[in-house]
């Protein structure tokens, strides 16, 4: 910039932006031309206003997306060093999920009082004032899309016209421009995208768990797990029906109580144990209801079958538990818990039975990308051969090695941290056998899978549950998933002569 200052206008009041705002002398700078930057240029061209589309990736996928919104009217920039610095003339940031507050760009914004808002917060308030959808929203560290599967599948159940958005997979953005006038969305929040909201008012909230991950994100922060944490408390900022809590996870139950919530709004408790009034529990084998009936102090209404949930497992009945507080507390009836539980066919790399073969089961949890994830896959299975490593993104896996070590019958690690995941087995379980792979290949898992096959016994069930990220390797999980299971097929049974 030839070493003038640089003046950033900052003049457009966007405290009260909404739909009805005048969008067209408003200069909004896109950062990131990922699913939701895209809907977010699109959705705000469609207002007038100035857009400008910045992003250091320059691939076919990015060229074409680009080429519509310049057809549309947005300047693109593609390319490295496209995203560095901001424009002078920005009076508004759109980042996409993964952008962190020390990029220079974001720093700069904030710097110079420019708001940065998510595709959550530009959606939420271009809902605004004649356009409002209900939002039930969940976030957590783990659960999140099949909890929000969950939501959705039920309400549809009720006959009402539902979508799954948001962390999920689809923008916001996109589903308002549906021609379907939708009675109510299931939003899954990252704590990404609630960092960069701070006007959402959504009708029920749920944090299904808080556990270690993605800290790296916030390394820049002193506290990088308190951040975290603040982030994730944010979905119960002024929840205007139900904040959803889970009862085995304190941290969850301390958000709710110190949220800024509208009068009048609930904090509803689940428990896979028998519930208390204003909360959501398992009676035998019966999801039940003491929370939205009349008569809570002493009775409950059934609402599902713990036969319902597919695939069964200790953490997915957790899902499920949250999804019916939620649904519950838009009014769906109780027959339609049920009937949604059952609809529901969820995505393959979750917890699922990929083989057997000689009395040993092989299962892909490849979704399973933080320890605490891991965990829930863990306390399914008696005798585990684990295949764990990746990107542990900052995380620490003694506390996961301390809790199931009696369970392991060996161990194979691999990725980018397997070192980290190796001592803490060293130092928490030093009698389980250990395999290192070192190879960064996608033949690792293959090897992987030859050297868990060495170890199991009849009655032992393989586990693929990384407790880690999957890019190191990996184009993503469901690809590190579909190597293990094409490995594991290829096992007769186990290898007792090793």
């Amino acid at each position: 910039m030839g070493g003038r200052a640089v003046r950033f206008s900052n003049t457009v009041d966007l405290s009260t932006a909404d739909r009805l705002f005048d969008w067209s002398g408003v200069h909004v700078v896109v950062a990131g031309l990922g699913t939701s930057g895209y809907a977010a240029a699109d959705a705000l061209l469609e207002l007038d206003a100035k857009v400008l589309v910045l992003d250091d990736s320059d691939d076919d996928s990015h060229r074409d997306k680009g080429g519509l919104l310049e057809v549309l009217g947005a300047d693109v920039r593609l390319g490295p060093g496209s995203a560095s610095a901001l424009p002078e003339q920005t009076d508004l940031v759109i980042v996409s999920p993964g952008w962190r507050p020390t990029q220079p760009l974001v720093a700069q914004a904030l710097a110079h009082g420019i708001p940065v808002w998510g595709e959550p917060e530009l959606a939420w308030r271009l809902m605004h004032p004649d356009r409002i959808v209900p939002w039930l929203a969940i976030t957590g560290t783990n659960g999140k899309t099949t909890t929000t599967q969950m939501t959705e599948s039920i309400l549809r159940a009720a006959g009402l016209r539902a979508c799954a958005v948001g962390n999920i997979g689809r923008p916001i953005l996109e589903a308002m421009a549906d021609e379907i006038d939708y009675d109510v969305f299931a939003v899954e929040l990252s704590s990404f995208q609630l960092h960069w909201s701070n006007s959402l008012s959504l009708h029920s909230a749920a944090v299904l768990n808080l556990q270690q991950d993605h800290l790296e994100w916030y390394a820049h922060e002193s506290d990088p797990f308190g951040s975290y944490a603040a982030d994730k408390a944010r979905i119960y900022h002024q929840v205007t029906n139900s904040c959803i809590y889970n009862v085995a996870d304190p941290a969850t139950e301390h958000m709710v109580e110190e949220a800024d919530v509208v009068e009048g709004a609930r904090a509803i408790g689940f428990t896979t144990g028998t519930p208390g009034p204003s909360m959501i529990g398992v009676v035998d084998d019966l999801i039940v209801d003491r929370a939205f009936v009349k008569q809570r102090a002493t009775s409950a209404l059934e609402l599902a079958r713990l036969e319902d949930v597919h695939p069964f497992a200790p953490h997915n009945v957790e899902n499920a538990l949250a999804a019916a507080a939620l649904t519950r507390s838009f009014g769906v009836p109780a027959t339609a818990v049920g009937q949604g539980l059952r609809d529901l066919h969820l995505g393959g790399h979750r917890i699922e039975t990929v083989h057997q073969a000689g009395g040993i089961t092989w299962v892909d949890d490849s979704k399973a990308t933080n320890p605490h994830a891991a965990n829930s896959s863990m306390r399914a299975f008696e005798h585990i051969v684990w295949i764990a490593g990746g990107q542990a993104k900052g995380t620490s896996f003694d506390d996961l090695v301390t809790t199931h070590a009696s369970k392991l019958r060996g161990a194979i690690v691999l990725g980018t941290d397997r070192n980290i995941v190796a001592t803490s087995l060293a130092k928490h379980a030093p009698e389980v056998p250990v395999v290192v792979i070192d190879d960064m290949s996608r033949e690792s898992m293959a090897r992987a899978v030859h050297e868990a096959a060495r170890m199991a016994r009849p009655g032992d069930t393989v586990l693929m549950a990384p407790g880690c990220a999957s890019l190191d390797i990996w184009p993503g999980y469901a690809a590190r998933g579909d190597d293990f299971a094409n490995a594991a097929r290829q096992v007769d049974g186990p290898d007792v002569d090793g």
